[in-house]
């Protein structure tokens, strides 16, 4: 039997609904064909797969597996009613909520990759095998899925008996699995994207190797992108874990309630197009390849993003190198000058 609920963030504004529906229909027609295409660049044409082009395949496959859910959802903005029942309601939500996870979590890979080629290159070695890499991405996908569960614990499709509608939606008293998006899908890894960005940017100042590389600006476009995306969508859970904490019937919690059952649609559907960025991002990147390269031109964008962070941790460990012998030779200049002055110093008292 179907329980009785008194609100519907969905169906709260009739307006955001339907600007949800069109916005998902083009991300949807964007993002599941490109995020294909990248898949396929990198697994069909890649002559090499490094560090970089492994963590991008397998946030393309998050992001294509997003997309691939989007009809789902399209057809419940549109509709306004959940026609799917309670296990796909459950199984869809989970899905998006896995995915999600692992795009952040890949992102946050990203840049620790970044900081540890530029700011300890000569310990790159231990993290890029490929064995390696594979036990860290099957630990990721293993731990999302873990953290994904709340999903399939709360949510439920209901009937909304005052519009006469059924709705998937989460329910229980609290809101502690928005909680737990808040922290491990934004304030953790981003707390760790800003502080590998800000230790790689100290570096790159103190070294000789200033030039800002393709793959330094791709990888940074990319976590830009992600975090404008998904922050309209955290800030609602904030609102609404803020709601769920303020006294019952207090007007604080009445106006967080209606701002956050008001705008969780259309932050949900603008959360989505980060999924459709990345392949946006890659073609612009990569377009200077396109005349020679033609459908591979992706394949060795990636190629040589990956070889611009090898020559990168090169250049910086070879800079250091070169500096400990500047240093060096400088200190055995010294010594040879002080030796020479003492020299002709006792000549001069013997005679």
């Amino acid at each position: 039997k179907k329980k009785e609920i008194q609100t519907n963030p969905v169906q709260l504004n009739l307006c955001s609904a339907l600007t949800g529906t069109l916005i998902l229909s083009a991300v949807f027609l964007l993002g599941f064909p490109g995020n294909l295409f990248v898949i396929w660049s990198i697994l069909a044409r890649a002559r090499k797969q490094s560090v970089t082009t492994l963590l991008i395949l397998n946030l393309a496959i998050a992001d294509g597996s997003l997309m691939a859910l989007t009809p789902f959802f399209i057809a419940y903005l549109a509709m306004m009613d959940w026609k799917m029942g309670t296990v796909m309601c459950k199984v869809l939500f989970y899905l998006c909520l896995a995915n999600m996870y692992a795009s952040i979590q890949l992102i946050m890979l990203m840049s620790i990759y970044r900081l540890v080629s530029v700011v300890w290159p000569q310990r790159i070695s231990v993290i890029t095998g490929k064995r390696t890499i594979m036990r860290v991405l099957g630990v990721m996908w293993l731990l999302v899925m873990v953290a994904s569960i709340p999903a399939l614990i709360y949510r439920d499709a209901r009937l909304n008996k005052e519009r006469n509608r059924t709705v998937c939606d989460s329910f229980h008293d609290k809101d502690p699995d928005y909680m737990l998006e808040i922290v491990l899908g934004f304030v953790v890894p981003y707390g760790v994207i800003l502080v590998s960005y800000i230790c790689i940017l100290r570096r790159i100042r103190q070294t000789r190797f200033r030039r800002r590389i393709r793959s330094e600006k791709l990888i940074l476009a990319i976590v830009v992108t992600f975090c404008l995306f998904w922050l309209p969508y955290h800030i609602i859970n904030m609102v609404q874990v803020a709601s769920a904490l303020l006294p019952e019937c207090s007007p604080k919690r009445l106006l967080l309630e209606k701002i956050w059952k008001k705008f969780r649609a259309v932050t949900s559907t603008i959360a989505f197009i980060s999924s459709c960025a990345n392949p946006v991002l890659y073609f612009f990147a990569g377009k200077s390849y396109i005349r020679r390269e033609g459908l591979a031109f992706m394949a060795r964008l990636f190629e040589g993003t990956g070889l611009d962070s090898t020559r990168k941790s090169q250049m910086n460990s070879q800079n250091s190198r070169d500096k400990d012998k500047d240093a060096e030779v400088v200190l055995q200049d010294k010594d040879s000058s002080t030796n020479s002055n003492s020299i002709i110093k006792s000549a001069k008292t013997g005679k």
